[in-house]
């Protein structure tokens, strides 16, 4: 692309720095979109991906973003159409993993509660507040869509992450719940679950899913990497499954295929 190329839209990143969310911005700027980032953070890994998205010819922005501060949604929504116009596509991807692994007997409640406000609180109710501006402004829009970021986790049981696994299953049905009230807008909303992914939060374990990959582990023998994460959100994102909705699309190697 051009720096004269028309975008086909705004995508809004959460968790957009680094990692899978980098993967995401850099794949929908590639498909044509300006991009915002939101994170907790402007370092030289948001510059990094900043720079990526513009290679592109694109638009890119920054806002500061905290998915699980409520009260913040809307001036952070408010930020991220200023920079660069109305949002059309908003990919929830901000999320933790587990601060340790451990023995599911011993999950504490404060590490459940903080893998639920920022995993699935926060991105339900900034979904929430986005769907009513795009209610708000009606339908005869260019295609919108609501991306969410969940995991292998949302299928496959982790003992030694059970209060993670769980986040990831409930937006699961946040998906299908927003799909059921946006469809009738044409909004498509669409869960991504990823599966073992070359990521930093995925670094701690990283000999042990060597291993298991080495193994068998998927009938795909190799790591994902972000980029396989991004460019199935913005073939989401661009309408290219316009009459889709509600659908939870793979990207695991075949990891989720039952094997006797």
């Amino acid at each position: 692309m051009t720096s004269e190329t028309t975008s086909i839209g705004h995508a809004f990143v959460t968790g957009g720095r680094r990692g899978i969310g980098r993967g995401i911005a850099l794949e929908m700027a590639r498909k044509g979109f300006d991009v915002s980032i939101g994170d907790l953070v402007a370092d030289a890994d948001a510059d990094e991906t900043l720079q990526g998205i513009r290679a592109h010819g694109v638009r890119a922005a920054f806002v500061p973003c905290d998915v699980a501060d409520l009260d913040a949604h809307d001036a952070v929504l408010d930020q991220v159409e200023q920079a660069l116009g109305l949002i059309s596509c908003l990919v929830n991807n901000a999320g933790i993993s587990v601060a340790k692994r451990g023995d599911l007997l011993e999950a504490t409640p404060e590490s459940f509660d903080q893998l639920m406000r920022v995993n699935l609180r926060g991105p339900f109710f900034l979904t929430q507040k986005l769907a009513r501006r795009f209610v708000a402004r009606g339908a005869g829009h260019a295609y919108r869509s609501i991306v969410n970021i969940s995991s292998a986790n949302a299928y496959a049981a982790s003992p030694n992450r059970g209060e993670y696994c769980v986040s990831k299953t409930a937006v699961s049905m946040t998906t299908k719940l927003f799909a059921a009230r946006l469809g009738e807008l044409g909004i498509g909303v669409f869960e991504i679950r990823p599966g073992v992914i070359r990521t930093s939060m995925t670094a701690v374990a990283a000999a042990d899913y060597d291993k298991k990959i080495a193994a068998g582990l998927s009938p795909m023998p190799r790591w994902g990497e972000a980029q396989d994460v991004g460019r199935a959100a913005a073939a989401l994102a661009s309408g290219d499954f316009a009459f889709s909705t509600g659908d939870a699309i793979h990207v695991d190697g075949g990891l989720h295929i039952q094997r006797l």
